[in-house]
């Protein structure tokens, strides 16, 4: 026989030994009659736990196996007595009726309290030294010097009944049956357990169980394997068992409990001493008794105590115990404890009703009675594993409250705390055999219990971790999306309405609670009412407003003039909201490293103040055309502070359905799909879905023309007040505009916008060109100070110029209308290897998709291709002869002006990359990366991006001619959102147009890029949607058609 698992470990402290199958029988593990598996059950340790408060405490899930021992529950907490066996009382002491005491029918088990006194049972102790008159109640333990010696060991209970208890076992309704002689049981509800008595079904926590009806059989536990509820003598019987009249005992008994008060258990000791008080219970529901509540006779905490070493045999008599010494209750109840009437089980001669020992019935939870201790039979050596009759998880779920049972009688009385006993305890973990009559040995003599029958059997399931904080109810969830999405930069539509102070209030509440970087919050918040400040700071912002128009392109700012951009006079009240970046002191918790956190905090301090305006039915407007400076030195600000945000706040007539800069045609909304990356930029993925290729999605959103507005645009050509055909070659452009938009007659494609992408190529060393390399990036230099030939262009049509550095060899300062986004620095010579990788090709491509995409969210419903790079033309020649099959000689062209010499040369290079790299054109990416440059690969992206979003593209010259033959083999769809601007004077670009089918609007031998010639064609786009608006037909003007 050796020790048990666990059995050094100190949470095993004070473990009981457990009964044997009586002297004679087998073990049987078929789950009837004696099992060793079922003697081997944890310890109740003989001290309490620093982290077991007294009094009741909020339900809260434990994280592991340990907090699980340790913590109060069904099953019972570590200082929960244990139960014992009784021996079945003779017939004249079954007859025999209870006395009673104070008017209370006493427990019989208390008879035994006169046959010897033992040893008080100790205070634990966090209690603390006691006091006359001291409650124990919600005392913590302070540290281990608190804690006090350990209670006696008391008798043990019937394996069988202590595993189904400790399982929780579900106890069927089956009729009443006789236990074993050895083991008349009768049991009561123990204090301090969070399930009460058993029930008929697995114990599952519940929110709101319903009351059970008479009859029914009482709550109990899950049932622990090898002990089945229908057997005669097993689980089914427990909660019918007849209870033998005993003795009265003499209890001083304390006065009745407030109904609803809760208190916490005194732990009693194994002798005959008084029962504790009363804890209050996790909660269950009340349930009607029809029968005797059962009281079982449960065991004190194992503690080294001293004992006699042959006890007299108890009488045979049932016993009930306390539960749960000073253990702290899993969950905090309110219980109304009434008593309980117990009914006997069955028909007995001269059976009495016996009311459950000191078993108040609570409102929601079934409150655990104090038992009065009986004399203790001989019990096995300190620290022997013992069972508690209730264990259970430690985490169970709180149990909704349900309305009491009625009951008579009168309310239970507790009864006094015992004793203590100065005996600290010893963790010991021997486990002793039992039998009918079990002797009592010395500790040091326990025998060990068998290895076979571990003690993690009867411990409880695992306890999953604790739920996670619950989020909003989806009213509540609904309500706070709704106020995000319908938040509105409002500028029209205002009313003259005064706000009132106490919805002013809460809104300035609502921005002073926005998260700030190192709780920093520093955010100020400047009222303004006065209508003479709000006229400066109109005319501050007008004069701004005024200066920013003069800055656009004309198409922009024409668009620009027709939008209310402040409501600075329309509104009552005016909000200034600043940051102070030196709040906080010089070590501001976050802003180390990014000083910029401060204005980001109060930024974030505005929209918590704009959603909370939403919601009180405010408008809000955003006012930026401010020069920071003057207006803190109108304002009188101290000159430290960062102004934020100038908003006009008050009541308006509607919120519109979108926001009014989209409703303007302004700008539009991005999709999500375009700015979610995970783990790396430019992995877009959206939770839950699979990654999707930048490239892929683009071709999955390319579609062809429309034809329904196809047709209905011939037909409007045809009813217009001119004759058919007369138009030539915008009649054409106008019906795939049409096709395009969806629509008819279609958006005028203005403004727009020209995407000058700048790169550097390789095959420069091969003397193709008498321009030097560093020319790319003076010309771009160029492009952003408004001196090329292309600004002079784009001023002229009100176009917008964009410039992308995708590949300049040199590095490009920083500066206003530059996007950097360089994938490398200049291709390689292709006439010794490939001009860029495949991987580098796509980014370029996603380069050019991307700025398309920049380009239309932002408001332009044009796209113009532009290029700069010194030797592009190289490239181009050599892509167009690889897509076409044309001869090199055939599609190169001179250039920037070379000589025949210069020439000669370059057709050579071209010859000998398309002879080295043999380029597949159903390969186009391929191609690009073998011959092209990263300019080229840009232009696909923007042709493959406009086409995406159904947004015209007009090309340029025979570098975009180039691009164009790539994106139709990778989507020849997306051809139908392009228009040819011009004919360069390069031969490549005749070929190209040929074989892209294009023809071009203008035709005047020029050969610069930049986007010039598309620059030139676009009026010529734009008036062709133009006579689609304004051009009468024949029956609206009146005018007789020809016959």
């Amino acid at each position: 026989m050796g020790g048990f698992p666990g059995e050094a470990v100190p949470e095993h402290a004070g473990a009981q030994p457990v009964p044997q199958p009586p002297s004679g029988e087998a073990p049987d593990r078929s789950g009837h009659g004696w099992s060793t598996d079922a003697f081997l059950a944890p310890a109740t340790p003989a001290f309490t736990y620093l982290d077991q408060p007294d009094g009741p405490q909020p339900a809260a899930p434990v994280d592991d196996e340990d907090d699980l021992l340790l913590m109060p529950a069904p099953q019972g907490s570590w200082g929960d007595p244990q139960p014992v066996p009784a021996q079945a009382p003779s017939p004249a002491e079954v007859a025999a009726p209870l006395p009673e005491a104070d008017g209370h029918p006493q427990d019989p088990a208390a008879a035994s309290l006169t046959a010897g006194q033992a040893a008080p049972p100790r205070r634990p102790l966090n209690m603390g030294p006691p006091a006359e008159g001291a409650t124990t109640q919600g005392v913590s333990v302070r540290s281990l010097a608190d804690r006090g010696p350990a209670p006696q060991p008391a008798p043990a209970a019937p394996a069988a009944r202590r595993r189904a208890v400790a399982r929780g076992v579900a106890e069927s309704p089956a009729a009443p049956a006789q236990l074993p002689p050895e083991a008349p049981l009768a049991e009561a509800p123990v204090a301090g357990d969070p399930w009460g008595p058993p029930a008929a079904a697995d114990r599952v926590p519940v929110e709101a169980p319903a009351p059970r009806q008479p009859g029914a059989p009482v709550q109990g536990g899950p049932a622990l394997h090898g002990v089945p509820a229908d057997e005669p003598g097993g689980l089914a019987d427990l909660d019918r068992v007849e209870v033998p009249p005993q003795p009265q005992p003499t209890v001083p008994a304390q006065a009745p409990q407030p109904a609803a008060e809760t208190v916490a258990a005194e732990p009693v000791a194994a002798e005959p001493v008084v029962a504790a008080e009363p804890v209050v219970a996790e909660p269950v529901a009340a349930e009607p008794v029809a029968e005797p509540a059962p009281v079982e006779p449960v065991v004190a905490e194992a503690a080294e105590a001293v004992v006699p070493e042959a006890a007299p045999e108890a009488p045979e008599v049932p016993v009930a115990q306390p539960a749960a010494a000073e253990q702290a209750v899993a969950e905090p109840v309110v219980a109304e404890a009434q008593p309980v009437e117990a009914q006997p089980a069955e028909p007995a001669p001269a059976a009495v009703e016996t009311p459950v020992a000191e078993a108040p019935v609570a409102e929601a939870p079934v409150a655990e009675a104090p038992a009065v201790a009986a004399e203790p039979e001989p019990v096995a050596a300190e620290g022997d594993a013992q069972v508690t009759p209730q264990q259970a998880p430690a985490a169970a779920e709180p149990v909704a409250e349900a309305p009491a049972a009625p009951q008579d009688g009168p309310a239970p009385e507790p009864a006094e705390p015992a004793s203590e006993v100065p005996a600290p305890a010893e963790p010991e973990t021997a486990e002793a055999p039992a039998a009918e009559s079990v002797p009592q040995p010395a500790a040091d003599q326990a025998p060990a219990a068998e290895p076979e029958a571990p003690v993690e059997e009867s411990a409880a399931e695992p306890v999953p971790a604790a739920p996670a904080a619950p989020g909003y109810d989806d009213a509540a969830r609904e309500a706070v999306h709704r106020v995000i999405r319908e938040r509105r930069d409002i500028r029209n539509g205002f009313r003259p309405d005064p706000i009132p102070h106490e919805v002013l209030l809460r809104v300035l509440e609502a921005a002073h609670t926005a998260p700030s970087v190192g709780h920093s919050q520093p955010w100020d918040f400047v009222v303004i009412r006065s209508e003479q400040t709000r006229e400066k700071m109109h005319a501050l912002a007008m004069k701004q407003r005024d200066a920013y128009a003069r800055s656009l392109p004309k198409a922009r700012a024409k668009q620009f003039r027709e939008l209310k951009i402040e409501a600075i006079l329309d509104t009552p009240v005016n909000i200034v909201v600043t940051a102070d970046p030196t709040r906080g002191g010089r070590h501001t918790l976050g802003r180390h490293t990014q000083p910029q956190m401060a204005p980001y905090s109060s930024a974030l301090a505005v929209e918590n103040l704009w959603l909370a305006a939403r919601a009180e039915g405010l408008g809000v407007g955003w006012v930026s055309f401010f020069d920071e400076r003057e207006m803190v030195g109108e304002l009188g600000l101290p000159e430290h502070l960062e102004v934020v945000a100038y908003l006009c706040v008050g009541y308006v007539d509607e919120f519109p359905e979108e926001p009014e800069l989209m409703q303007a045609g302004w700008s539009k909304r991005r999709p999500l799909s375009w700015v979610v990356h995970e783990e790396e930029y430019g992995n877009r993925v959206l939770p839950g879905e699979d990654p999707h290729d930048l490239l892929d999605e683009t071709l999955r959103g390319i579609r062809p023309l429309d034809a329904k507005a196809l047709g209905e645009a011939w037909e409007r050509q045809k009813r217009m007040t001119k004759p058919s055909g007369a138009l030539g070659m915008l009649e054409i452009i106008s019906a795939q505009l049409c096709g395009l938009s969806r629509q008819c007659p279609p958006p005028i494609p203005e403004p727009a916008a020209v995407a000058i992408f700048a790169g550097d190529h390789g095959v420069h060393a091969q003397g193709v060109t008498a321009w030097p390399q560093e020319v790319t990036a003076q010309m771009v230099a160029n492009f952003l100070g408004g001196g090329a030939v292309c600004n002079a262009f784009a001023g002229q049509v009100g176009a917008e110029v964009c410039v992308v550095d995708v590949g300049v060899a040199g590095e490009l300062p920083s500066s206003a209308g530059l996007l950097p986004r360089k994938v490398r620095h200049g291709t390689a010579d292709f006439t010794t290897g490939a001009a860029m990788t495949r991987e580098e090709a796509l980014r370029a491509v996603e380069v050019g998709i991307e700025t398309a995409r920049d380009l239309v969210a932002a408001g332009n419903k044009a796209l113009l291709t532009g290029e700069m790079g010194i030797a592009n033309t190289t490239a181009s020649a050599a892509l167009i002869a690889a897509f076409t099959g044309a001869d090199p000689a055939e599609v190169t062209g001179r250039g920037t002006g070379i000589n025949d010499e210069m020439h000669a040369r370059k057709v050579d290079v071209i010859r000998r990359a398309l002879e080295l790299h043999q380029p597949d054109p159903a390969d186009p990416l391929g191609t690009l990366a073998a011959i092209g440059g990263l300019e080229h690969a840009a232009m696909v992206g923007l042709i493959l991006g406009g086409a995406s979003l159904r947004t015209p593209v007009i090309l340029d010259g025979v570098s975009a001619g180039a691009a164009a033959l790539v994106a139709r083999a990778i989507a020849p769809e997306a051809l139908a959102a392009c228009i040819a601007g011009h004919r360069s004077a390069e031969p490549g670009h005749m070929a190209a147009l040929t074989k892209l089918g294009l023809r071009p609007l203008v035709d005047l031998d020029l050969r610069l890029g930049e986007g010039t010639g598309a620059l030139l064609a676009l009026p010529l786009v734009q008036s062709a949607a133009r006579v689609m608006h304004e051009v009468a037909t024949f029956d609206a003007a009146g005018v007789t058609e020809k016959g």
